[in-house]
């Protein structure tokens, strides 16, 4: 099967489309043919070694496809099931083989570029506003990179938990899709301080939550967005990882919250998992939740797919179709 490989840690001319032999299944494992592959930032920190990995290995957290083959002791899914997943190495080739329990099954309703395109960043907007801070109404948070993959699902969510939104963006273009997502004012960073911004807009009052994805660029400005005992939620680096910092830091600036946290341990049993996916999945379903695919690439380019994503020209969700 064709499927991209990383043998060397570096930018985007890691990424090698090959031949490589078809998996087979362990004895919990399933065989997913893969029709979509959602790419994701942490696919680019993979490549660059931010995050450690075997070499070599193929890269890719998410996809959606059918089961084509199972293991001896599988029971969660049989061939011929719609399925989707979000946190099993190896998504950008033509089939993967996935731990049984990681596999969530997708609604006929529900397309297959849609299910890999929700999946991660779905899940992780959902454990962001539901989880690790808890949104209510009267709540207002700041989401950085507001019309990105997680950014829109975000803002949607929050609006549904009843906060109010303060977005940021790079571009006009991007603010539209922001406000369209439901954002309730939008700040062009390359335009405006958004740290100046979310104090006027607040009156000074600042912000319950920041939801910051971008990391180095942006962390002291956005505890600075805070009201006193904020939260700081850092679930991401686009920028660059933050430099540490003095914990005294977050006292000064009135005793703040400052966590890290990652999907992976939200959906890390089967229950939490089904529980998290079929929210959002029934959402999508429904209307409720609009997934905007701005870009598809073939499989064979995905060096090209990931010069995209890393060059802020994109928006939504962007796939990779084997």
């Amino acid at each position: 099967m064709k499927a991209i490989r990383v043998h060397e840690l570096g930018g985007p001319e890691a990424l090698s489309y090959q031949d490589i032999p078809a998996p087979q299944p362990s004895q919990d494992e399933a065989i997913v043919q893969i029709e979509a592959i959602g790419l994701n930032f942490i696919d680019i920190y993979y490549r660059e070694g931010l995050y450690p990995g075997t070499l070599p290995f193929t890269p890719g957290l998410e996809a959606a496809g059918t089961v084509s083959a199972v293991g001896s002791q599988v029971t969660e899914v049989q061939v011929g099931d719609r399925v989707a997943y979000s946190s099993a190495i190896g998504a950008y080739a033509q089939q993967a083989s996935v731990p049984a329990w990681k596999l969530v099954p997708v609604p006929r309703d529900v397309d297959f570029q849609t299910a890999a395109a929700v999946m991660l960043q779905g899940m992780t907007a959902h454990y962001l506003s539901h989880s690790t801070y808890r949104l209510e109404p009267g709540h207002t948070a700041l989401v950085h990179a507001a019309a990105g993959g997680v950014g829109l699902l975000l803002v949607q969510m929050a609006k549904m938990r009843g906060a109010q939104v303060v977005g940021t963006v790079s571009t006009q273009a991007k603010a539209e899709l922001a406000v369209q997502a439901g954002a309730d004012h939008v700040i062009v960073y390359t335009e405006k301080d958004f740290e100046a911004e979310v104090h006027r807009l607040t009156e000074d009052a600042g912000v319950e939550v920041v939801y910051d994805s971008v990391g180095k660029r942006t962390f002291e400005k956005s505890l600075n967005c805070l009201k006193p005992r904020g939260y700081l939620v850092l679930f991401g680096q686009s920028s660059g990882p933050v430099d540490p910092i003095d914990p005294q830091i977050l006292n000064t600036k009135g005793s703040l919250f400052l966590t890290r946290p990652s999907l992976f341990h939200h959906i890390s049993s089967r229950e939490a998992l089904l529980k998290r996916a079929e929210a959002v999945l029934k959402w999508v379903s429904s209307g409720d939740l609009k997934v905007h695919v701005s870009e598809t690439f073939a499989l064979a380019e995905a060096a090209q797919a990931h010069r995209a994503l890393e060059g802020r020209k994109t928006t939504g969700k962007v796939l990779l179709v084997p």
